[in-house]
């Protein structure tokens, strides 16, 4: 039987009872959980930063001469993006390893990774709704579109400005995701149910 307090409780968020206690996570384990978030968060975050610094490493590397440094990233990101020159930012003279859309896509997760945690737990694993993904595409989508019909020709700016929005979303649904499937990995290996010795 549970305390009346816990009973008041639940009826204030209006759980049934079992759903509360089935519900419940030690505090110890909630705490192995926020502290495998952070972690999952550095590294997703690392890993998002290193990969814009790829695409800004590369024209840098050629102006000054490495070809040999930027061959492979070019080459790298070729199958990613069409890395056409005319709709790539350059750096010294010489285009970003994707096109301007594709580096706003991923400066957009870079900045949504930073972003997160100010807004939302770490921890949190609720899922998102899902419309506000499908409507960061619409602008890209709109932007492309009006371009391909010839309505009207795309700038660096629409480019950059509808790609972020995209990697914005993008970046808010991979946190939580990545959180979650780090979570399970270790739910089904036993490392949260060890006990230190």
């Amino acid at each position: 039987m549970l305390p009346n307090r816990c009973l008041k409780a639940t009826a204030i968020y209006n759980l049934p009872v079992a759903a509360a206690v089935d519900n419940y996570i030690p505090l110890e384990i909630a705490s192995k959980f926020r502290s495998q978030a952070w972690r999952v968060w550095g590294v997703g975050l690392g890993i998002a930063s290193l990969w814009v610094f790829f695409i800004l490493a590369a024209p840098i590397a050629k102006a000054d001469g490495l070809v040999s440094v930027s061959s492979p990233i070019y080459s790298f990101f070729s199958f990613l993006c069409h890395q056409l020159d005319g709709r790539s930012f350059h750096v010294e003279g010489e285009k970003f390893a994707v096109c301007s859309r594709c580096f706003g896509v991923y400066f957009g997760i870079v900045i949504a990774f930073l972003a997160y945690p100010f807004w939302r737990r770490i921890e949190n694993i609720d899922p998102l709704p899902k419309f506000w993904l499908f409507a960061a595409c619409l602008p890209a989508a709109v932007d492309w579109s009006l371009t391909i019909f010839g309505i009207w020709e795309n700038t660096y700016l629409s480019r950059v400005v509808t790609g972020g929005l995209l990697g914005l979303a993008c970046g808010t649904y991979i946190v939580p995701s990545i959180v979650e499937i780090t979570r399970n990995f270790s739910l089904r290996r036993g490392t949260f149910a060890r006990r230190a010795a």
